[in-house]
């Protein structure tokens, strides 16, 4: 665990030291989980939103885009639940004075019994090797089998606590002996619901204000929206509406850097299907989007569904892709069929019809929803925690390599004059101008070349390109890869379709 908090630690500090986060208004000391992107880190962000957006709008003739307001109608929040039912469980520690979510605290600690099993499961298969048959293991192995069912049995217990009384979920942390984490005091308060929705005001003085909320997600923008899209589109049912855009709630209990924070950007997707089609589609998108997933090349075995046993009262099947984070597997997109739960209930409250005309089967209906979201900030957090890596080299130094897939990276290429002199600048910054139409690429000339290639690992730029006095007799250029720390010699008029074939979004798109 402590390996595991150090390796959280170490990306905190490389995301400020190197220009990607910075916490927000930190000359006034700072807000709390509220955090800046710099100028590496709306770089990378920029590339991961279109990454997704590539996949999920442009390659799917079915699917079109939305921007909708961050202000809506606050009868739209009614109609939609949150303000009635937008909660987060919170339990309060008397003695350090600490709030936390009480159900996190019990996810926390059935996380520890999944570690414990892990780790039992990694011993038996470096000890067998080939032979280890992981599903035979984890079904007749006595530890791992009681880990596993007390695991279930408290997220179970969990889950009916959640929805039945919430004074069973204190008295499951008092079973369970849970401890405030940061002092150990096992003194807990009641558990008790917190709307998460921030206020605000609409008008010219505060007697005529309309109170309006930020809003707590962006899928309802795309629901009200639904008939005016379906119709300016001439879509047919199946069809899709996607939306990237910036969410807010009031998270009592944010931590873990920018995982859970109060001002995030979410990307979702609603995909409107006929009634009694919607498991199918259900299935086929929980499968298209771990393709998303794996197609980044994080590592399959960093990534698991987590289905849902206890469904929202809209839902009628859920599953969470979870990561596997530097603080555990926690959730980084949903996929939920929400039945016709959204729309029925805009149609209800507003009093209009939010139906379509189905020709081929000449009927109206209102269509099932098949959702799937992802938080474009745990995004980022999921791609840098684990491209972030300490390597040691054949010489026995040591290097920070920030292994970002290239097709995401800030930057895709630097070019460095070997010295600044004899012309090699100006032949540097000509390819920087040859090469900025088409990629992000830095010059840098400060320091030896070493130091300097070791600065673009860390900064995560796939390809270093070097200028030096051979540049000035054949036209070439050494062009050094980050990952390999391989060197090629190579023609000037060859960088373009070099750095192309790395970083393509067509090439890493055609993984999935």
């Amino acid at each position: 665990m402590a390996k595991q908090e150090d390796i959280f630690k170490n990306v905190v500090s490389h995301a400020k030291e190197y220009g990607f986060i910075f916490p927000s208004s930190e000359v006034y000391d700072g807000l709390s989980a509220v955090y800046d992107y710099a100028q590496n880190g709306v770089e990378l962000k920029k590339n991961i939103r279109e990454y997704w957006w590539k996949s999920m709008v442009q390659m799917n003739e079915n699917i079109v885009g939305l921007d909708a307001a961050i202000l809506m109608h606050p009868t739209t929040w009614k109609a939609s639940g949150h303000v009635d039912a937008f909660n987060d469980p919170l339990i309060d520690n008397k003695d350090s004075k600490k709030r936390y979510r009480a159900d996190t605290l019990v996810e926390d600690y059935a996380e520890k019994l999944n570690q414990k099993a892990e780790k039992e499961i990694e011993k038996a298969k470096a000890r067998f090797g080939d032979a280890f048959n992981r599903e035979e293991f984890v079904t007749t192995n006595a530890r791992v089998v009681e880990y596993l069912s007390k695991k279930e049995e408290i997220l179970a217990r969990l889950a009916k606590g959640m929805t039945d009384d919430l004074q069973d979920v204190k008295a499951l942390i008092e079973e369970l002996g849970i401890a405030d984490p940061e002092t150990g005091s096992k003194n807990w308060t009641d558990v008790k619901q917190f709307n998460l929705m921030f206020g605000t005001k609409l008008g010219a003085s505060a007697e005529s204000a309309m109170d309006l909320y930020l809003r707590p997600e962006t899928a309802q923008g795309i629901f009200v929206n639904f008939l005016n899209v379906q119709k300016s589109g001439r879509m047919k049912v199946p069809f899709g509406i996607a939306q990237t855009g910036k969410a807010f709630r009031n998270e009592i209990v944010a931590r873990q850097f920018i995982f859970r924070m109060r001002e995030f950007e979410q990307m979702e997707m609603q995909f409107f299907v006929r009634p009694g089609e919607e498991m199918q589609w259900y299935h086929h998108w929980k499968e298209t989007r771990l393709k998303w997933h794996l197609s980044l090349g994080l590592g399959k075995e960093n990534y698991r569904f987590h289905d849902h046993e206890k469904l929202a009262h809209y839902a009628n099947a859920a599953a969470d892709i979870e990561f596997n984070f530097p603080f555990g597997f926690k959730e980084l997109e949903g996929i939920h069929s929400r039945t016709d739960f959204d729309l029925k209930a805009h149609e209800e409250y507003s009093g209009r019809k939010l139906q379509y005309f189905d020709p081929e089967l000449n009927e109206n209906y209102v269509p099932y929803v098949v959702e799937t979201s992802v938080g474009l900030d745990r995004m980022f957090l999921a791609v840098f925690a684990t491209s972030l890596q300490e390597e040691t080299l054949e010489d026995g130094s040591e290097r920070t390599v920030l292994k970002l897939p290239a097709v995401l990276a800030p930057t895709k290429a630097a070019v460095l004059p070997l010295v600044k002199k004899d012309g090699l600048p100006e032949i540097s910054k000509k390819i920087i101008e040859d090469l900025k139409w088409d990629f992000n690429v830095a010059y840098d000339e400060k320091d030896a070349v070493g130091r300097r290639y070791r600065r673009q690992d860390a900064l995560g730029t796939p390809f270093c390109i070097t200028v030096d006095h051979q540049t000035l007799e054949d036209e070439t250029v050494t062009i050094r890869h980050r990952d390999t720390m391989k060197q090629d010699r190579v023609k000037i008029t060859e960088l373009r379709g070099i750095i192309e074939n790395e970083v393509s979004m067509k090439n890493w798109l055609m993984k999935m």
